[in-house]
């Protein structure tokens, strides 16, 4: 027998089914999506990752004016290779002075190394693709050999190792990060892409966090970051291997933004590489981790966390985190992975608006939107009338808290009345997708095409006991992410410590 759930979930399905409405566009691979995917060539990933192993070392405090040698030389290469792919890309180092700590003697002046695409239609729109330049390596005991490393690595450059070749972490994600430069830099995108290597993630991520910082003072409307961080191991420590599957870690709660980008990865990741399964790791990271994503995160934006679940501990941050000891078939399947994801949300429109903005809250707290420009309040959708059209979201019984104005309970007290904004629709855009789930399921489970209306009722059918979302779809089948309807947390009171066993602060 159905659950209560799941025949709410199976009635809005057959009522839409028996509806007339406009034909969605047609679910097939993107031609140009396919080009990206199948452009990624392995061999200059392997070349990518054998040069940055060949720096020697790419720790903060190593040589700066070294051409063959040290940061310094890693940096000034991975701008001139980015400059080399197509004069679409506009080239630059964001430079940043890391201040004077424990950890750095004297204030050091670093730099990321940003690629810009330029989109063609919504221009100030951003996707991020990034990984991290920079390495690490602690000198180790034969006893702490196999332990799993700390974010939190050397307290002194004294306690670095000279050798720290960083290929899995991260020589993997930039080199991701570069071939995807290369490849799709041969092409147009309506939104704009930005490729970042970033530096300083290993002491403090510091140059993702200036980047972010800069971000949110200017503004920037960034849909979506993907962050490869050890992406080039396919072994790990105690021999198993998982080489057919990625995780993808995001930060809450359920229907936070970086959770809506994380199952837009599964969706399209999968979708153009079925021989790949994404593992969503509802979680930041891993436990004593850190990533460059969690700078966007804190200032509000979707970001997520794409790494292997074949870790050697042993390796990391250390002298044997080799090109020997790295998989480079690995590594280029999650590149293509990653293409095909930044592709599609590039050639996507807009996500329609479904709440408010709130202003960015610290990892840990809900976030409700990425940071962008203030929304306008609700205004009458003017769309089709009648029950099929849907009726006016704001009669009997609206929903509680946020998206007050946006979910409702519809003029007879017990049906789905769903309303959205979408501020300056793009010209190929198809329509829309109402999206459902049970409260406890992780996925999506059922989508209903609707059409280019901004309102619409589901009828008899509870708002409490399921979760609705709606994306925008391109006439070429392009979706967006999904706004979903949820409620504003509870303000509970903070403990003035953190609980038994736990750490007081988290990296």
């Amino acid at each position: 027998m159905l659950s209560p759930t799941r025949r709410l979930i199976f009635a809005a399905s057959a009522y839409c089914a028996v509806s007339i409405f406009a034909q969605p566009p047609m679910t097939r691979l993107n031609p140009l999506i396919t080009k990206v995917v199948e452009g990624v060539s392995e061999e200059r990933i392997a070349a990518t990752m054998k040069k940055l192993e060949s720096f020697g070392t790419r720790y903060v405090l190593s040589e700066k004016n070294n051409p063959t040698h040290g940061i310094g030389g890693a940096q000034h290469w991975i701008f001139d290779e980015f400059k080399s792919y197509s004069p679409r890309l506009q080239v630059s180092y964001d430079t940043f002075t890391l201040k004077k700590s424990q950890r750095i003697p004297e204030d050091t002046e670093l730099s990321n190394v940003v690629a810009v695409l330029p989109g063609t239609i919504n221009k100030d729109r951003y996707v991020i693709v990034s990984g991290h330049y920079d390495s690490i390596a602690s000198r180790r005991t034969p006893a702490g050999s196999g332990a799993q490393p700390s974010d939190e690595g050397p307290r002194s450059a004294a306690e670095t190792d000279p050798s720290a070749p960083g290929v899995a972490d991260d020589a993997s994600g930039t080199a991701a990060v570069m071939e995807l430069a290369r490849v799709m830099s041969q092409y147009e995108f309506d939104k704009t892409i930005v490729f970042i290597a970033f530096t300083s993630e290993e002491i403090g991520l510091n140059g993702s966090t200036n980047y972010a910082k800069k971000a949110h003072e200017q503004n920037m409307q960034i849909e979506a970051v993907l962050n490869n961080d050890i992406i080039g191991s396919d072994v790990s420590g105690d021999g198993l291997s998982a080489n057919n599957h990625l995780r993808v870690f995001s930060e809450g709660p359920e229907d936070s933004p970086s959770r809506a980008l994380a199952r837009y990865t599964k969706e399209i990741a999968e979708r153009y590489l079925p021989s790949m399964t994404v593992d969503l790791i509802f979680r930041r990271d891993r436990f004593g981790r850190g990533g460059d994503h969690t700078s966007f995160v804190r200032e509000g934006y979707a970001a997520v966390r794409l790494t292997t679940p074949s870790e050697n501990y042993a390796n990391q941050h250390s002298a044997t985190d080799t090109f020997a000891n790295a998989s480079v078939p690995y590594t280029a399947r999650v590149t293509r992975m990653n293409g095909a994801v930044l592709a599609s949300l590039a050639l996507a429109p807009k996500a329609p608006v479904v709440s408010r903005v709130r202003p960015p809250q610290a990892p840990g707290a809900a976030t409700g939107t990425t940071a962008s420009a203030p929304v306008p309040a609700p205004v009458a959708a003017g769309t089709t009338g009648g029950r099929q059209g849907g009726a006016a979201a704001g009669g009997a019984g609206a929903a509680g808290g946020r998206g007050a104005q946006f979910l409702a309970r519809g003029k007879s007290g017990y049906d789905a009345a769903l309303r959205w904004l979408a501020p300056n629709p793009e010209a190929d855009l198809a329509g829309y997708a109402i999206v459902i789930r049970s409260t406890t399921a992780a996925l999506w489970e059922r989508e209903i095409y609707v059409g280019n209306v901004t309102e619409f009722t589901l009828p008899d059918v509870s708002i409490d006991d399921v979760v609705f979302g709606v994306k925008a779809i391109d006439k070429d089948g392009n979706p967006s992410l999904v706004s979903a309807y949820d409620q504003a947390p509870l303000n509970l009171p903070q403990a003035a410590t953190p609980p038994v066993g736990q750490p007081a602060r988290q990296q």
